[in-house]
């Protein structure tokens, strides 16, 4: 049986279950509709720089998450990547701001608290959308930033817990190395339990047929009893037989000479 200290393939996360992969989903498709409104469709590198740093992100976690069953260390390059995509997308929004000399909302600003906490508690698109063609190029912007930084901060915690089960549990060829051992101390301890149920066995089986040997002797002395007796009994029966035979014969002989003597 597999137990999870042996188990060869992680079990890892579905990456449609992690908050930073919904996030990231969100933040490419509203990434897509800000290049759309606030920047110029042609004649401008920056568009195709975010929206393919935002789908960067998005996609190596996917591919992270995917080759996480087999390769841990593969799962920490790759969400390395999306962390990098991510940053290289929040650079960008940062740079809008600046460019465009529009308000950086800190935790001074009266929008920073009820932007955090929407954002924080919202996650699928739909919780965006229908709000995505009202906001003016500072809102868009600064929530856009602020997504970025939920996914870092996110995509951090979950980095350090891969490290440190990477470190604790190895990569595949460890858990193969793992696996093959418990797998061979397995089988050993079952050759063992068998050897020693059979050493049991065999002397359980002399014990047996010494009892057998044993019982075997018994009956042939009753039988030989046996026999002794029904010799000498049928031996008494045949003399008797003999003597009532006589007897009779006698008694006979001495009816007729009776019956000359008479006149």
């Amino acid at each position: 049986m597999t137990t999870t200290r042996n188990r060869v393939l992680r079990q890892v996360v579905k990456y449609q279950d992690l908050y930073f992969y919904k996030k990231s989903d969100v933040l490419y498709q509203l990434t897509c509709i800000f290049c759309r409104r606030f920047l110029p469709l042609c004649g401008d590198r920056t568009v195709d720089q975010m929206v393919q740093a935002a789908r960067s992100c998005k996609q190596n976690i996917v591919e992270g998450s995917e080759d996480g069953a087999t390769s841990t260390e593969m799962e920490l390059k790759l969400l390395n990547v999306a962390r990098a995509s991510n940053d290289e997308l929040r650079e960008d929004y940062l740079d809008f701001i600046k460019k465009q000399k529009m308000s950086l909302w800190n935790t001074e600003h009266e929008s920073f608290q009820p932007m955090q906490d929407y954002t924080r508690q919202h996650n699928t698109l739909e919780d965006y959308l229908p709000l995505a063609d009202k906001w003016s190029a500072e809102e868009f912007s600064n929530i856009c930033l602020t997504l970025c930084y939920q996914v870092d901060v996110m995509m951090n915690n979950y980095l350090k817990r891969l490290e440190k089960e990477f470190v604790e549990q190895g990569g595949i060829k460890e858990r193969m190395y793992a696996a093959r051992t418990g797998y061979r101390k397995q089988q050993d301890e079952k050759m063992n339990n068998l050897e020693t149920e059979n050493a049991r066995l065999k002397t359980e089986n002399g014990s047996l047929m010494a009892e057998n040997t044993s019982l075997r002797n018994l009956a042939n002395q009753w039988k030989a009893k046996y026999d002794d007796l029904r010799s000498r009994a049928l031996a008494a029966y045949y003399k008797q037989q003999d003597e009532i035979k006589d007897l009779k014969e006698k008694l006979e002989a001495s009816r007729s000479r009776s019956s000359e003597d008479q006149p």
